[in-house]
């Protein structure tokens, strides 16, 4: 069985289907349905063949999308625009304690998705109501995060570039203090949280590297042996270089920091 990579948003999560024998490649438009409904979308895997086997059955897409597909879809995104400032303008006017992030329409213009963050629980049974005598189409409002809504919105890190979760990365991964820890780096949230305020997800960038050369990382304090037979004290380490400063004892009155590969020490 053959299957393709189907990407539904920028950056959103791969989906995959059954190609159907219709000749198809990486960048096509295809028309496929979605938890969401009938969704238009763009091919990320090119098809291949199903090595495991998979428990869940597998969707075949609808169609490959022709150039009224694509005009329709590009229509559904202005229109997308327009949805976001009535439903803004109604949230003010009914003093709704949330704010909202996006609008989407689906490819069959059946379904209007808001999606908005709230401290709390809200009540927007009369929010419905209202946008639903407007669009006159099915009204579905989600509840997301804080990690979602940046993602969703984009911005600049403190590296200087654009979002991960808005440039490339299509899932969120576990993060942890831990990671921050084996790095070395200050454990300030300021310096180490993102622009959603949890913790960076480029923390996991590096992690299995940092993992890997800490089991070897001898710790600060440790006695060692310098090659010259010298007894010393680690003061401190350098993980990426796999280099460490040690305390070295001259004499009774005498002590000099020199620095050393591990290769070189001993216990």
């Amino acid at each position: 069985m053959k299957i393709i990579g189907v990407r539904f948003r920028e950056v959103g999560k791969i989906c995959y289907y059954d190609p159907d024998d219709i000749d198809i490649d990486v960048n096509d438009r295809v028309i496929a349905e979605t938890d969401r409904g009938v969704e238009c979308g763009r091919v990320i895997l090119a098809p291949r063949e199903l090595s495991n086997k998979y428990d869940n059955p597998i969707k075949k897409i609808i169609r490959k999308a022709d150039l009224e597909d694509v005009v329709r879809y590009e229509e559904n995104m202005k229109k997308e625009k327009e949805a976001f400032d009535i439903c803004k303008a109604k949230i003010i006017e009914l003093d709704l304690p949330m704010k909202l992030i996006s609008a989407e329409y689906t490819f069959d213009n059946a379904k209007v998705l808001f999606y908005f963050t709230a401290d709390s629980r809200v009540d927007f049974r009369e929010l419905v109501k209202q946008l639903a005598a407007i669009f006159r189409v099915r009204i579905e409002l989600r509840q997301v995060g804080v990690r979602d809504e940046t993602k969703m919105v984009g911005g600049m890190g403190s590296c200087g570039r654009a979002l991960c979760c808005h440039s490339y990365l299509s899932d969120f991964v576990p993060v942890s203090i831990k990671m921050a820890k084996e790095q070395n780096l200050s454990l300030n949230p300021a310096k180490i949280s993102g622009v959603c305020g949890r913790l960076m997800c480029c923390l996991k960038n590096e992690s299995d590297t940092y993992e890997y050369l800490n089991k070897n990382m001898p710790r600060e304090g440790e006695a060692v042996i310098t090659p010259a037979g010298e007894r010393g004290i680690i003061v401190s380490t350098s993980v990426i270089r796999q280099m460490v400063k040690v305390l070295v004892t001259k004499s009774e009155d005498s002590k000099e920091i020199e620095e050393y590969s591990l290769k070189e020490l001993r216990k």
